[in-house]
C-alpha cells in the first residue's frame, strides 16, 4: 500500500497508544469513521448534483476546494484532538514566519 509492513504499523499503533491513551482511542476511531462517512456523503452529493459537469479546469478546482472544505469541517468536528493539533500547527507556522 504505502510501503508499510507489519513492524511499521505496530510502531505507529504504539505511538498512537502512548500519545492518546487507551480511553481516547475508541473516540478517535468513532470520529474517523464519522468523518469517512461524511466524506462519502459529500462525494456523492458533488457527483450527483445535476448542475453542470466539471469539464473545465476551473470547475474541477472549485469542486476539489468544496470537497476539501467539507472534509476539513467534518474531521475537525468528529475527531477529538484534531482541532488542537491544527491550532498548534498554525502557531508553529506563525513562529517560523517570524523567525524568517
Amino acid at each position: 500500500m504505502f510501503g508499510l509492513g507489519v513492524p511499521e504499523l505496530i510502531v505507529i499503533a504504539v505511538i498512537i497508544f502512548i500519545i492518546f491513551g487507551a480511553k481516547r482511542i475508541p473516540d478517535i476511531g468513532k470520529g474517523l469513521g464519522g468523518a469517512i462517512r461524511e466524506f462519502r456523503n459529500i462525494k456523492k452529493e458533488i457527483k450527483g448534483s445535476p448542475e453542470k459537469e466539471p469539464s473545465k479546469k476551473k470547475d474541477k478546482e472549485e469542486t476539489t476546494d468544496l470537497l476539501e472544505e467539507g472534509i476539513k469541517k467534518q474531521v475537525l468536528n468528529h475527531v477529538p484532538g484534531v482541532r488542537k493539533a491544527m491550532e498548534i500547527s498554525d502557531k508553529v507556522k506563525k513562529v517560523n514566519e517570524i523567525i524568517k
